[in-house]
């Protein structure tokens, strides 16, 4: 098994027993810990007996616990000034009762994208950006809170070509939209608790079926997990009463730019051509 330790987990997140998924939710929420303080220290500090860790280490196919310490290690060193500068910013902007409810959001946002940037492999990023752009076919899904969130996608993607669709759009079949799908397709799945089942059993099938399927949610615990290439572990928390899409919208809207730089012309020519006819069509407002 390759791949960073979140891919690694999020992998075999539900084969795992519930013990070794509370060591590697504690692994992932403190990368700093584990890369700095001893097993003895960690076990203490989690509740856990030190075995509990190198069995997860051998779960995810680590030679042992300082291998697994040795590639959090690795990572730490390349977002130390991420993960700082996070701190820092935690430290300074202590919440106080008397701060308003847009102020708290706000910065539950920016501290979703900052999680998210400091995680993100990028590697992973540049190779779900190449595996979309050259796919003969993507299949968005989005259903439930996430329903929106794929439209928009679509909407933008589509400037750059026709071969971007919604799953099950405007009343048509998820059978009729993943029929045919092959090793040259993409599915990009969004989908976050309630977990959709429309979306994971469309990543299921489409993984099946040969299918390039990258997923994004917000917890290790998605079902269709297993079935993807590549797959994002977004940060939404919120003092809203519903997680966050921000940090998604962001993720998205770097993967479609990155979509878009290698296209290149192409793509400045569709464009143009699409900004063209919405005038023609009078979709747009034009002074």
């Amino acid at each position: 098994m390759s791949g960073s330790f979140e891919q690694r987990l999020a992998a075999q997140y539900g084969s795992l027993s519930a013990r070794l998924r509370q060591a590697g939710d504690y692994i992932a929420d403190n990368p700093i810990s584990i890369a700095t303080r001893s097993l003895r220290a960690l076990a203490s500090d989690s509740k856990l007996a030190p075995a509990t860790f190198t069995r997860l280490a051998h779960a995810l196919e680590y030679e042992n616990f300082e291998a697994l310490r040795e590639a959090m290690r690795d990572r730490i060193g390349r977002r130390v000034l991420p993960f700082a500068d996070r701190a820092d910013r935690l430290q300074k902007d202590t919440l106080t009762r008397q701060e308003s409810f847009l102020t708290r959001y706000g910065m539950a946002c920016q501290d979703n994208i900052a999680a998210l940037s400091a995680a993100i492999e990028p590697e992973q990023l540049e190779r779900v950006a190449e595996r979309l752009a050259g796919a003969r076919r993507v299949i968005l899904l989005g259903a439930l809170g996430s329903t929106g969130i794929a439209e928009y996608t679509a909407y933008i993607a589509n400037f750059l070509g026709d071969n971007w669709e919604i799953g099950a759009r405007a009343g048509a079949s998820l059978g009729s939209t993943l029929a045919g799908l092959d090793e040259r397709d993409a599915v990009l799945v969004i989908t976050n608790p309630p977990f959709a089942r429309s979306s994971i059993r469309g990543a299921i099938l489409a993984h099946e079926q040969g299918a390039y399927v990258t997923l994004i949610t917000d917890s290790r615990t998605c079902p269709g997990l297993h079935a993807a290439d590549d797959s994002f572990i977004v940060p939404t928390d919120s003092p809203h009463f519903y997680t966050s899409y921000v940090a998604i919208m962001f993720l998205l809207e770097a993967i479609l730019a990155m979509v878009a730089r290698r296209a290149g012309p192409r793509a400045t020519e569709r464009v143009a051509e699409v900004e063209r006819r919405n005038r023609l069509l009078e979709e747009v407002y034009v002074r």
